[in-house]
């Protein structure tokens, strides 16, 4: 009989948690990641699709599926019953959740455990405690990390936020503390301007996480956005636990918040400086216990400085970059942690060589307005050193109703150089018909200049598309 995920701390219980079938409550390019990683191991999978999906990739490749819906998300993927009902019918013995969705949701991750499956994931109040931004902020703070000055408590009203403002000094960012993506966030440059946008970030951010809730911190002008890989080991009856770091990643070209490329490593930051980031992390997830991926984000000024910004409590889309640097692999390793098992990843890895990722979305690259439709021709690049993450196929009716990510083309080289010379052949062996895509943005990015020269910073986009 299933039993609940093990903690990381004490020893592994007497029967370890049963993978026997797992239910990937998730779909597009993760959920066949998901599911591919699961057959490398030897276990059944089962995939959920709305109506909207009954074509989708990875519906096809798992071994069993339910229909869990019509097209909305909120009445299929975002449906909780309708996932718990589908892992009682088919038998699942534990859930990955992939990213996005339900994937961060304490509470779900509590109706998981409660129904005897494995939660392929943190422990529920660690997800609670570090989707809680401000809380997040706070578990930093204790646990000796760099943190943007800032408010410890969410303003109630926009006025103690004007106080707090005035405080830290003008330019401040206002944050929801709930979610991310970009949603309640706004800049604001002067203190007339603070009461309407702290009332527009609240309105969106009760919009879009259901928490009106904003904090107030320092704004950066031109800061890089890094990422630290993590991965908490469980404790077993021979070893204990441990946070293993894995390496850090560049996220700063970014659109709206929204991440379009990846690195790893970083290019241009010394590397001591490098593992003082990464160390910082693995304090963070040792305070608070953490089991599993996970990924602490940091912002890095134009002296070096670095400030935690928040951990994501899941498996990020920018993975295989990692994976590609450190040769694992970062999903498997979430299966054995689920099972009361040392993941076998390395104590201490070797960064060899250089990755990157391009995000293909189906959108417009001038308007950036979402492109659906049938994919009447499609080739993706092979070669040496090239990685595609996918779930789309020629013939495939791209739906509109959920992201426009239509897969990630990931390469290596022995140095930057050579991976973004794989990375310009990949892209210009990559042909889409039928809708549009951004990879003709991604050429352009990989001509520039200041990119490869390594001159990045969060408004790299923005002043490329002047």
């Amino acid at each position: 009989m299933p039993v609940r995920p093990v903690t990381t701390t004490g020893t592994m219980e007497a029967t370890a948690p049963s993978l026997r079938k797992v239910l990937v409550a998730n779909r597009g390019e993760i959920a066949v990641r998901v599911i591919q990683a699961c057959r490398d191991i030897g276990v059944r999978s089962v995939a959920i699709y709305s109506d909207a999906d009954r074509s989708a990739r990875h519906v096809g490749l798992a071994d069993e599926s339910v229909c869990i819906g019509p097209a909305s998300a909120t009445k299929s993927y975002l449906n909780q019953e309708a996932v718990l009902t589908a892992a009682e019918i088919t038998g699942a013995t534990a859930l990955h959740p992939g990213y996005g969705f339900l994937a961060e949701n304490a509470n779900f991750a509590e109706r998981v455990a409660e129904a005897g499956l494995v939660w392929i994931g943190p422990e529920p109040e660690t997800i609670r405690l570090l989707g809680d931004k401000a809380q997040a902020r706070k578990a930093a703070h204790m646990a000796g990390v760099p943190v943007l000055p800032g408010t410890i408590e969410p303003p109630a009203t926009s006025a103690q936020a004007l106080a707090s403002a005035q405080e830290i000094g003008f330019p401040v960012l206002l944050k929801a503390v709930s979610g991310g993506g970009g949603k309640g966030m706004r800049v604001v440059e002067r203190a007339r301007d603070l009461e309407r946008l702290f009332d527009l970030a609240s309105r969106e951010a009760a919009v879009a996480f259901g928490d009106p809730r904003v904090y107030v911190e320092r704004f950066l002008a031109k800061p890089r956005h890094i990422e630290v890989q993590v991965f908490g080991e469980v404790a077993t009856k021979s070893t204990a636990a441990v946070v293993l770091e894995l390496g850090t990643r560049e996220c700063s070209i970014q659109r709206r918040h929204q991440k379009l490329l990846e690195e790893a490593p970083p290019t241009g930051i010394d590397q001591a400086r490098l593992d003082e980031i990464g160390a910082a992390a693995v304090r963070l997830a040792t305070s608070v216990g953490y089991r599993g991926a996970g990924t602490v984000e940091f912002l890095v000024d134009e002296r070096d400085d670095f400030f935690f910004m928040e951990m994501n409590t899941r498996i990020q889309v920018e993975h295989p970059v990692t994976e590609l640097v450190t040769s694992t692999d970062l999903v498997v390793a979430q299966l054995r942690c689920a099972q009361g098992r040392r993941s076998d990843l390395p104590a201490r890895v070797e960064i060899r060589g250089h990755s990157i990722e391009c995000r293909l979305n189906a959108e417009d690259p001038a308007s950036f307005v979402p492109s659906p439709g049938r994919i009447e021709r499609l080739r993706w690049p092979t070669g040496p050193g090239v990685r595609v993450d996918s779930h789309v196929y020629q013939g495939y009716d791209f739906p509109p109703f959920y992201d426009s990510l239509l897969g990630k083309i990931i390469v290596w080289g022995r140095d930057r150089p050579e991976a973004i010379a794989r990375m310009s052949r990949a892209l210009e062996e990559f042909e889409l018909e039928g809708i549009a895509t951004t990879a003709a943005l991604h050429r352009t990015i990989l001509r520039d200049e200041r990119f490869a020269e390594g001159v990045v910073d969060t408004g790299f986009l923005e002043r490329l598309l002047r």
